[in-house]
């Protein structure tokens, strides 16, 4: 079973700080065979939350397989311009 280091950034961690969820370097164990898209389900976020998916620091679909000792972490819409070019998924659809 992978075991993952889970990231969430920005309007993300209040949605799920009040769901008392941990959302900062957090060491998760998965289901093999889990996808980013799971792992969103599994926070309690709806898709629509999610923009982006990064592993290992690169945009993934969210229909990518997540593998053991993967660093994962998800952004929501709304991320300021300049930021979008530096981090690589301007116009970037994941769904």
């Amino acid at each position: 079973m992978p075991v993952i280091t889970f990231n969430a950034f920005s309007f993300l961690q209040k949605k799920l700080k009040e769901k008392h969820i941990e959302y900062s370097n957090v060491t998760l164990t998965l289901k093999q065979g889990s996808s980013a898209k799971d792992l969103i389900r599994r926070v309690q976020l709806d898709s629509e939350e999610v923009e982006v998916v990064f592993i290992n620091g690169k945009v993934a679909s969210v229909d990518t397989i997540i593998q053991d000792k993967d660093r994962v972490a998800l952004i929501p819409p709304g991320t300021p311009g300049p930021y979008r070019v530096l981090l690589g998924f301007k116009n970037k659809k994941l769904k």
